[in-house]
């Protein structure tokens, strides 16, 4: 198998899938070492037609598969999506329309998240030979069995698809993917925007002072691995950002007296940089302190009334042969346990057709949760 290192040849695949209904798309990649995913390779398959691309090719211009992955006229289908939509929105290309095959399974069934090589299992009859999974995707030449275990992936799917995508129309589903789809193809989520770095930590303060210092510094941080292509821990380790918010050191030597940082951090041109960072904000933290919610004080949430509901919601996912991620999540519970208009997915939708609206009459006594033997029964009360 001869993977594809030349534009023309790209070109030539491109026109050959182009008016397929749907393709499907894999990668493979390394960022252990990186701050931005490497793509080692990208897989593709139509029904009729399947290639590897090897975007490490010095003499390939991805331009013409990019160009198919944002044609809306041809779907694409992923298995666990999000890492691959990750790596095209980062080459400025965002996938539409899209379906993901985990996701479809879950709504069919098959379990939370279930891995490719059980879903290829059960609907195929297939068992994928693993002997390859932990290949380093960047070294060349790949051998055929590495070759042939990467296109499997896209050739298996293609399908698997079809096989997933008529049952879920049988059952009246589909819709039920078509919501998730949209939010995958949110640009926001694949969003690397340093002044937003700071929200995926967990600050432990809400006082002006720490939040302008804590947000500067994962800025800070952000850029420093986007611009060095190196991980974040590797610049600063989570809990180091929370540390110099707190501790405010706004001396290079005071970072040496800091459990989160490494010797000679504060001699270092980080050290440097961040000391001057951080006196600048000091002088005006207003300025620089994000916008952030006071969060309401802490309710007890009622136990006994989650655990009726997650009674509820394991009989409803039986019934319907869905996987109880798909409905709702503990922390969904805990809110419509709080509230009969809590801002979650269960009550929203599809869902609340499934599971809110029972969930709610629960609350209200119209439902009963009845013990039939050894099986737990929902009933209706008058």
């Amino acid at each position: 198998m001869t993977p594809i290192t030349n534009t023309n040849d790209l070109i030539a695949f491109c026109d050959a899938i182009k008016s397929a209904p749907f393709i499907t798309v894999d990668t493979e990649f390394m960022r252990e070492t990186t701050y931005w995913p490497k793509l080692c390779l990208i897989q593709a398959a139509s029904e009729d037609h399947a290639a590897i691309i090897d975007p490490l090719a010095k003499s390939l211009d991805l331009k013409p598969f990019l160009d198919i992955l944002a044609d809306e006229k041809i779907l694409k289908v992923f298995h666990a999506c999000r890492q691959d939509m990750e790596i095209f929105f980062n080459l400025g290309t965002m996938p539409k329309p899209i379906f993901d095959t985990q996701v479809a399974a879950m709504a069919a069934g098959y379990g939370d998240q279930v891995a490719y090589d059980s879903l290829v299992r059960q609907k195929l009859k297939i068992d994928i030979d693993k002997g390859s999974r932990f290949t380093d995707w960047s070294r060349r030449p790949l051998s055929e069995q590495q070759l042939q275990y990467a296109l499997g992936d896209v050739t298996h799917l293609a399908k698997v698809y079809p096989k997933l995508r008529d049952r879920l129309a049988r059952e009246g589903r589909l819709e039920w993917v078509s919501a998730e789809m949209i939010d995958l193809c949110d640009p926001a989520l694949y969003s690397t925007n340093p002044d937003d770095a700071w929200r995926r930590l967990r600050p432990r303060k809400n006082s002006v002072k720490y939040m302008a210092v804590f947000a500067q510094v994962a800025a800070w941080r952000e850029r420093m691995a986007q611009e060095r292509d190196m991980p974040r821990g590797r610049i600063l380790k989570d809990e180091g950002v929370d540390e110099i918010a707190t501790q405010l050191p706004t001396d290079p030597a005071a970072f040496d007296h800091l459990r989160s940082t490494s010797k000679g951090f504060g001699a270092s041109k980080f050290g440097v940089d961040l000391t001057e960072i951080i006196r600048n904000v000091l002088k005006n933290p207003e300025q620089y302190a994000p916008k952030v919610e006071k969060s309401a004080p802490p309710v007890q949430v009622p136990a006994s009334v989650v655990e009726l509901l997650k009674v509820l919601l394991r009989i409803r996912c039986e019934e319907e042969g869905v996987a109880p991620k798909l409905l709702a999540t503990v922390a969904d519970l805990e809110k419509i346990a709080l509230d009969d208009k809590a801002d979650v997915p269960a009550l929203t939708g599809w869902r609340r057709k499934v599971f809110g609206e029972d969930a709610l009459r629960l609350k209200r006594g119209e439902l009963a949760l009845v013990l039939n033997g050894s099986k737990v029964e929902v009933v209706e009360l008058d």
